[in-house]
């Protein structure tokens, strides 16, 4: 049967920056689980119903709103709430659920550091899987030297998914994934790179880790807030050159 290995990651708080908009910001965090390892194509069969090629691979090439939908179906395998529900493609985030979610950026940063305030909780060749390991595919999940928090990959092997909008007047829907992958160079490697895609955007590098933590609010928890992403998308006019139109 499956099992989600979690670790309890307790309140503090980490510090963001939003390196477009010269911003940095600290956030404060109450306790939460998330995954020891990022979610493994064995998982992913086993509660799917899928095929799995490489059981202890990290379960990667799917999207944002593939990843939110097997957080709902590893809730209700276990008969916990589902922490989201649909409109279509639209996607509520019901931040009193105890379910299985993606984890916020501030999260995902938070348990990925460790306490460290360096570019790596470690040194990459002991603690990732990057382009300076030459490796064509993902790599079976735990092969390297864990964080303090004892949590594997964060960085490297395969960038994961998190709840946040990557920025919204910019990149309309785009979600943010974080972490680097086995191709990429140490630049990207790092504990506060963002990148984000659409959300049906899939890569072979992009994989996900679960949280959990229910919070007594509405619309706003551990660093994200509806309320912020909607001021954020006012772009208050004609969109710079390059920019995604909204609503495409």
């Amino acid at each position: 049967m499956t099992d989600f290995e979690m670790a309890r990651i307790p309140a503090g708080s980490v510090r963001l920056h939003d390196a477009r908009r010269k911003e940095h910001r600290t956030v404060e965090l109450q306790a939460f689980e998330i995954g020891v390892y990022a979610v493994t194509q064995e998982q992913f069969a086993e509660v799917l119903g899928v095929a799995s090629r490489h059981p202890r691979r990290p379960a990667s090439d799917l999207s944002w709103l593939r990843a939110v939908r097997f957080c709902n179906a590893a809730s209700e395998w276990e008969g916990l709430d589902p922490a989201y529900t649909f409109d279509g493609e639209d996607v509520t985030w019901h931040v009193d659920s105890d379910g299985y979610r993606l984890p916020t950026e501030a999260e995902w940063e938070y348990a990925c550091r460790a306490g460290s305030t360096a570019p790596h909780y470690g040194p990459l060749p002991e603690i990732a899987w990057t382009a300076a390991d030459g490796v064509r595919t993902p790599q079976d999940v735990g092969g390297r030297m864990p964080n303090l928090n004892g949590l594997f990959d964060t960085l490297g092997n395969v960038w994961e998914w998190c709840w946040d909008l990557l920025d919204p007047a910019r990149y309309d829907e785009y979600r943010v994934f974080r972490g680097g992958g086995y191709a990429d160079d140490a630049w990207s490697v790092r504990a506060s790179v963002r990148r984000g895609g659409a959300p049906r955007m899939h890569h072979e590098d992009v994989g996900m880790r679960l949280a959990r933590g229910g919070f007594d609010s509405e619309g706003e928890a551990q660093g994200w807030s509806a309320a912020v992403d909607a001021a954020r998308a006012a772009s208050g006019g004609e969109l710079p050159f390059g920019w995604t139109p909204r609503g495409r």
